[in-house]
């Protein structure tokens, strides 16, 4: 950087973020949150503090002049024992809306987890450093979204000229809680998650509660969602709970009603679409719990189920899948804004044959496209539930 065009570093608060409930200071900076203070006091679930603390969805969003922007990251990634480690996260740069530039940074913590025993260590870094530069010389929005499967602490944010906080754009806010899936676990980057596609096709601002391995109608979720200002509000349900084996049908039903009646106080006629699973052909007819298999040096999962224990109870996609349309469709004579999208219908046999889970579980990047394409047109598109006319 030239004298003439000093570095100018700005202070990051909540007013840069979008996607963030809640915003902590630490030692290095400050590290986005997408459940707050409250809830994450309720949980006492490591994965569930895992998965939060990852920013899907989560992006610095300012207005500049800036050709230069330079961002300090403490990033946390992730390994698995046993399996090749996956590529650092992506930073993706969108200017004006528009995805021109990704960025990976060096450093950082190594968490590593052993999912055979459940263990997991954390092995110290250094901060990396984040650049995108030769952006143009004219006042533009600038969205640096943060990897969505990598803790990222946000050290510090420099650019070459001022930078303004963005106000309300007139779009309106969708709220999303799901899985991995919703999560983006296998996405290439963060604007690459199926939620994150659906809502640059509808023009929507997202805020994604996908929580890998945790969407268990867990009741302080429910309250987080509640009191989050909202225009439309999905829940995807199911896989985890199979996967995790945590209810039986006698518990899941009153579960999902105490869960929407949560979401209920606080948005009381807010357009509310409870979408069920996509296929998983592991787990429609075998329930869970679900396990890692390393045995062929790659990460993949199967059920560990019997079939024949549905009878006592134990869920499988099949059973949640018809459980969620039955409980919506009951709602529904009394909550004209509540609505259902069966996740076949996002992914389903055919899609299964053209494009297969390649871990038996998790979309690749092709398929969270078609997912995402697929939830634009049926939820956003017009007749659907968040279509701009739908409450008029």
């Amino acid at each position: 950087m030239t004298s003439a065009h000093p570095w100018i570093t700005t202070p990051i608060t909540t007013d840069l973020l979008r996607g963030a409930l809640d915003l902590e200071r630490t030692a290095q900076g400050v590290l986005p949150h997408r459940l707050p203070a409250p809830a994450r006091a309720r949980n006492t679930d490591p994965q569930v503090a895992m998965a939060e603390a990852m920013p899907s969805g989560v992006r610095l969003v300012f207005r500049s002049r800036a050709t230069a922007v330079e961002l300090d990251v403490l990033p946390t990634k992730m390994v698995y024992r046993g399996t090749p480690p996956r590529p650092d996260g992506r930073y993706d740069l969108l200017v004006d809306g528009r995805l021109t530039g990704q960025a990976t940074a060096d450093g950082g913590k190594v968490l590593t987890i052993d999912l055979t025993t459940g263990t997991a260590t954390t092995e110290p870094g250094p901060v990396g450093t984040v650049r995108f530069t030769d952006l143009p010389a004219t006042d533009k929005d600038v969205e640096i979204w943060l990897p969505q499967r990598e803790i990222t602490e946000l050290v510090a944010l420099r650019t070459d000229a001022p930078v303004e906080t963005v106000g309300d754009r007139g779009r309106r806010v969708w709220l999303h809680h799901g899985s991995s899936i919703s999560h983006g676990s296998d996405a290439e980057s963060p604007t690459g998650t199926w939620p994150a596609i659906a809502a640059g096709l509808a023009g929507v601002e997202l805020v994604n509660l996908g929580f890998s391995g945790s969407a268990l109608l867990d009741p302080f979720t429910a309250r987080a969602m509640r009191d989050t200002p909202a225009d439309l509000i999905s829940v995807k349900i199911g896989i985890n709970l199979v996967n995790s084996d945590v209810m039986r049908l006698r518990a899941f039903t009153p579960a999902v009603h105490g869960f929407l009646d949560t979401l209920r106080d606080g948005h009381p006629d807010t357009p509310l679409l409870v979408v069920s699973s996509i296929l998983c052909p592991i787990q429609e007819d075998t329930p869970g719990p679900g396990a890692a298999d390393l045995s062929t040096g790659t990460l993949r999962f199967r059920a560990t189920g019997d079939p024949a224990e549905q009878a006592a109870g134990k869920l499988t996609l099949r059973v949640i899948r018809a459980e969620l349309a039955r409980i919506v469709a009951t709602r529904a004579t009394e909550d004209p804004h509540l609505h259902y999208l069966d996740g076949l219908n996002l992914y389903g046999e055919a899609d299964f044959a053209e494009l297969p889970l390649p871990d038996e579980l998790h979309p690749d990047p092709v398929a969270d496209r078609r997912i995402g394409e697929r939830f634009a047109a049926l939820a956003f598109g017009p007749g659907g539930p968040f279509a701009a006319d739908a409450r008029r």
